[in-house]
């Protein structure tokens, strides 16, 4: 049995990691879309490295789009088997991949505009909406805990890894000329004590896992902190006239940000300023979120008791349409606007900071994290100067980061979920999703904490599981 790391390889984006077995079966372990600098993503997105009609079946740890986003193009080159993932990050899969479908499309039209005044041939999209539609067919959604088996001689067992709605770790069974290899992947692991969502479960037992790597060398503040600080950012923005801009992922950290002003309001501890949630996928994801109680915490459940809408008050405000979007940016009154894209790279999100981010009245809050070469990294570390839309604007508004609302656990949070396994049984930590320099510290950390052969693997390399 074969393993070769063909994404989230020393990066942190395009999770795709396939299982070889000696019986000829493979399994595609995610299917992530690679974000970064335009030409380097084209490359990596658009040679996958594999042949997508040899996948028999893909596991899918849930629906962030750099770790589903490419199943439209595996689709596109024909693969027609199953995709196994939780009932909650299939009806997110709908959401998201038809509107990275709509991206995709709409990007390669901005694209070929500028090719063609360049005098240069027009280019495809990765793939279509007709290609999102089509591979959602193959879904197949599975319960947490319930083992199900993609191909004979495996078994997969999802435990909820309270990322985001769904997501999941897996727990692989691989039964080969009569000896028995456990194989676990954690997918993207949670932040403990979130709101929403539960803690991350423990996984099994297992020979081999692939680990994420994200805040290697990192700790986050504490979430008891979280919403103290966020109503004191608004509070103080709003005093002194100003917006404040939050660029949020439309899945999981809008749903987050949203109920902790929820909180905040029902407590009074709230200005009386509107709040706009302008983004029609976050809108649309609120919705599944709404219809996926069964991934809850036992907080929130116990708060809907007496507010049955955990993500909706009184000056809350859900925006759809592209004009009221823009209406917004004429309006000089203080305000909060939630937006995606998190790391700022696409979506409404850049109009606001265009319209604001030179007021040194306003706030932008950064709630997650953002890779390197990302407008929203350079916002992050405080460049005088940024380009949006190619123009050059002065970065004069607050910038307030917290990291206490990251999906992603810290250094100390991997190194606790892992350590809840059996060190002994334990053959061999991969470590994937992760910057080098955070992977190098991450494995340290664990060297420290006993666990043996931790290691980095390079992009397309391929180790034999004995």
């Amino acid at each position: 049995m074969q393993l070769t790391f063909f994404g989230a390889a020393r990066t942190v984006t395009g999770s795709k990691h396939l299982v070889e077995l000696d019986s000829g079966k493979r399994l595609l372990l995610d299917c992530g879309l690679f974000q970064g600098r335009r030409a380097e993503s084209d490359r990596l997105n658009r040679d996958f490295g594999f042949d997508p009609t040899s996948i028999d079946a893909v596991i899918l740890s849930h629906a962030h789009i750099d770790h589903a986003g490419l199943l439209p193009k595996l689709y596109k080159e024909g693969f027609r088997g199953r995709i196994y993932c939780t009932h909650a990050t299939y009806s997110l899969s709908t959401l998201l991949l038809m509107d990275s479908a709509y991206i995709q499309e709409k990007d390669t039209r901005f694209v070929n505009r500028i090719r063609k005044r360049k005098g240069k041939p027009a280019v495809k999209p990765l793939y279509t909406g007709a290609d999102a539609e089509g591979v959602l067919d193959h879904f197949i959604g599975v319960p947490y805990r319930h083992a199900f088996s993609p191909v004979e001689g495996v078994s997969v067992e999802f435990r909820d890894a309270g990322h985001i709605l769904g997501s999941a770790t897996m727990l692989l069974t691989i039964t080969e000329h009569g000896k028995t290899t456990k194989l676990g992947f954690t997918g993207d692991i949670g932040n403990p004590g979130r709101p929403i969502l539960r803690d991350p479960q423990k996984m099994a037992d297992c020979d081999y896992l692939i680990s994420e790597s994200t805040y290697g060398g990192k700790e986050h503040e504490p979430p008891s902190e979280s919403k103290k600080r966020l109503s004191e950012v608004i509070r103080r923005t709003s005093s002194r006239g100003g917006k404040v801009i939050i660029p949020a992922f439309a899945v999981g950290r809008t749903q987050e940000i949203v109920h902790a002003m929820d909180q905040l309001w029902n407590a009074d501890k709230l200005p009386r300023i509107p709040v706009f949630v302008d983004s029609p996928l976050a809108v649309n994801a609120t919705g599944v979120y709404l219809s996926h109680t069964e991934c809850y915490d036992s907080d929130l459940l116990e708060y809907m008791r007496g507010d049955d809408d955990p993500f909706g008050f009184e000056r809350l405000t859900y925006v759809r349409d592209a004009e009221k979007s823009k209406e917004l940016n004429g309006m000089r009154v203080p305000m909060v606007v939630v937006s995606a894209s998190g790391m700022c790279e696409a979506g409404r999100i850049l109009h606001h900071l265009k319209n604001n981010i030179e007021d040194s009245r306003n706030t932008i809050m950064i709630v997650g994290y953002c890779a390197d070469h990302t407008l929203g990294k350079r916002i992050v570390d405080k460049h005088p100067e940024v380009r949006i839309f190619g123009e050059p604007y002065q970065l004069r508004a607050e910038v307030v980061v917290m990291n206490s609302y990251s999906a992603h656990a810290d250094e100390p949070g991997v190194v606790s979920f892992i350590n809840q396994l059996d060190r002994e049984r334990l053959k061999r930590i991969f470590l994937v999703h992760g910057a080098p320099e955070r992977q190098e510290l991450m494995r340290d950390a664990l060297g420290a904490a006993g666990h043996r052969n931790v290691s980095i693997p390079e992009h397309g390399e391929t180790v034999s599981l004995a």
